[in-house]
Order: C-alpha cells, then structure tokens, then sequence
C-alpha cells in the first residue's frame, strides 16, 4: 500500500487556527474518549470534546494543541477541525498554564455575563408585575 498523508485544517469562528499538510496521524478527543486518524480510514465525522488534539507530521515531532469543544469532519485524505477555541505552539508544560489562564479569563467574563443577565432577568420580572397590576 502507497504511504499517503492527510491535509488538517483547524477553524475558529475568527480565523484560521492551521493549516498543516504531510500529517501521518492525527489523535482527538469526543465525549466517548479518544479515537485515532490514519489515512486510510473510512470517512466520518466527530463530535470534539475540551481536550489535547495530537497530530504527526512526516518527520517531525508531535504537535499538541488544547482545543475547545466542535466538531471534526474527514473525508478523504481531508480533516477539517472547527472549534471555538485552540491554544498551540507550546510544550505540554506551558500549554497547561496557557490553559489555565485562558479558563481564568474565560469564567470572570462569564461571571459578568450571569451578572447582566441576572439583572436584565430581573428588570424583565419587575416590568411584567407592572404591566400586570395596570391591567388589574
């Protein structure tokens, strides 16, 4: 059998996170656990799970990238990858502590987020007992 590679592309909503090509092996995350992608496999598509995406291109070394939930499709020698966020270029040990921070990030403006709808929420309970007792 001929040695073949696949092409990876990994998307963000904004931009283009990679684009690889020469790739022997690619290793993702779904909610069932971890699967591996060689060339030669059937076509399918992958519902991505937070995790390490692994992938090899020919001679060279590992590539680790922490990538946020999405969705991965293959079809042919192809793998598309799109997900709302990836973090890459760093060592495992650094790629934890980027993780980390960006999570950090990620749950204040998710507590400012709560905040306002809490508050808008609320406005929109007050409103609705007002517009009730004028009707009353």
């Amino acid at each position: 059998m001929l040695s073949a590679h696949m092409n990876l592309k990994i998307l963000l909503p904004y931009k283009v996170f990679t684009e690889q090509q020469n790739i022997v092996r690619i290793v993702a995350v779904t909610h069932q656990g971890s699967f591996g992608i060689l060339p030669h496999r059937l076509d399918c598509v992958a519902s991505l799970t937070a995790g390490l995406l692994v992938y090899e291109c020919e001679g060279a070394d590992e590539v680790y990238v922490a990538i946020d939930e999405g969705v991965l499709v293959k079809t042919g020698f192809d793998v598309l990858i799109s997900v709302r966020n990836a973090i890459g270029g760093l060592g495992l040990g650094e790629l934890h502590q980027a993780v980390e921070q960006e999570f950090m990030h990620l749950d204040e403006q998710e507590q400012q987020l709560r905040s306002v709808l809490i508050k808008m929420e609320s406005d929109f309970i007050h409103r609705l007992t007002d517009f009730h007792h004028e009707r009353v």
